[in-house]
């Protein structure tokens, strides 16, 4: 199927571009302020199959241009991301009328975020191996949840947690696994400890459950269809998203480049000619994202993902897009030489550990081939799942 943009879709492109210029710099330091704004415009939910939670929704090729414009305008970073394209779709898809009237509406005006309970320390990549349960009070009414998450982005700031917790204890592997629905207020139930990574900031976090609660009705799919609802989660992973993350990938792209030019670098033929095969392959990686979207038709929502699609697409879209950003990285460093190697300013005691933009996007990007599904997970996908050779040996 051709992708393309309408008169209608470029109108959208207008209507959002003017709104993120007026927007975008007011509420840069507080997060959760600059979500209320979105939702109170109606910006949260665009792909979601079905309005009437607060939210509007919005043709594929609009979602693009939304994406696109967003990355375009420098906003700030988002919080509820979790929620608005992992959480969201996946009720829609599998939870009950009562659970999307309470969890959807919050999410689309931005008030309540969400992070993502999936990884443990002993699992790995391995999501069957988890071991974190579940087990019912006595009174049937909760469940307590006890064991320990790994590597959980927004913890810290979130309000609640979809956490994969087993609560059949005698099942393994996918077996009697479950999708609950956690609050993250229980203090002394639930503990949250930022992990300082190499840039010196604090994007993930562990969390430790001890006995947390979590209501009986707040499980999704129910009882022991965790490993179903999580698969389905993951089909909502990448998308639409992917675009808009190659617009900033343009950026940095860009400056890498002005480096090389101030620093003499583009005169060495081979830094020239790894700086031509980045854009190459960036404009290669736009084209075959936009061609695994016009497949999928033109108004597809992100909450019909799933099934849809070129099987092992989004495997294929991760190995392709974490490979580039972390060349770009190595890139950046040698371009700037000798200088990579300081920092933008002297050491002190109120700054011992400062890095330019450059220099953290190079230590950054070390975390991109493992994080959401390491490359070695992603090949095991695509052999699997497309090319049908025979399945790893477990044990």
């Amino acid at each position: 199927m051709q992708f393309g943009f309408t008169e209608e879709d470029e109108r959208f492109r207008a209507e959002a571009r003017a709104w993120l210029g007026a927007h975008a710099d007011h509420t840069r330091e507080d997060r959760r302020a600059w979500e209320r704004a979105l939702g109170g415009a109606g910006w949260i939910g665009l792909g979601w199959p079905e309005s009437g939670y607060g939210n509007r929704t919005a043709t594929l090729t609009q979602q693009v241009v939304w994406a696109e414009e967003y990355a375009r305008s420098a906003a700030p970073p988002r919080c509820g991301h979790i929620g608005e394209n992992l959480l969201a779709p996946t009720l829609l898809a599998h939870g009950t009328a009562a659970q999307k009237s309470r969890f959807l509406p919050p999410i689309a005006t931005g008030e309540e975020l969400w992070c993502q309970g999936y990884s443990e320390p002993d699992a790995g990549s391995d999501l069957a191996g988890v071991r974190t349960t579940a087990v019912r009070d006595p009174d049937g009414t909760h469940y307590r949840v006890t064991g320990q998450k790994i590597w959980t982005s927004l913890a810290h700031e979130a309000d609640w947690c979809f956490v994969l917790a087993r609560t059949d204890t005698g099942a393994r592997r996918h077996h009697g696994l479950s999708f609950l629905l956690v609050p993250m207020d229980q203090p002394g139930r639930i503990e949250v400890r930022p992990i300082r990574q190499m840039t010196g900031t604090s994007d993930f976090n562990e969390v430790f459950f001890d006995g947390a609660r979590a209501r009986v009705e707040h499980v999704v799919g129910g009882e022991g269809a965790g490993w179903r609802v999580a698969m389905s989660l993951l089909g909502f992973e990448r998308g639409v998203s992917t675009l808009a993350m190659q617009i900033g990938f343009a950026q940095e792209l860009g400056k890498v480049v002005r480096t090389a030019l101030d620093t003499g670098a583009a005169d060495d033929p081979v830094l020239r000619d790894l700086l031509v095969r980045q854009w190459a392959e960036l404009r290669t990686m736009r084209w075959n994202a936009l061609r695994t979207l016009g497949g999928t038709g033109r108004t597809r929502r992100t909450g019909e993902a799933g099934a849809a699609g070129e099987a092992g697409a989004p495997s294929v879209a991760k190995l392709l897009w974490a490979g580039w950003h972390q060349r770009l990285g190595e890139l950046a460093m040698r371009v700037r030489g000798a200088a990579a190697s300081a920092g933008p300013a002297d050491w002190s005691p109120a700054a011992p550990y400062e890095l330019d933009e450059l220099q953290h996007l190079f230590l950054f990007t070390r975390a991109e081939t493992v994080y959401g599904g390491s490359d070695q997970i992603q090949r095991t996908i695509v052999a699997e799942r497309v090319l049908g050779l025979p399945r790893e040996p477990k044990g």
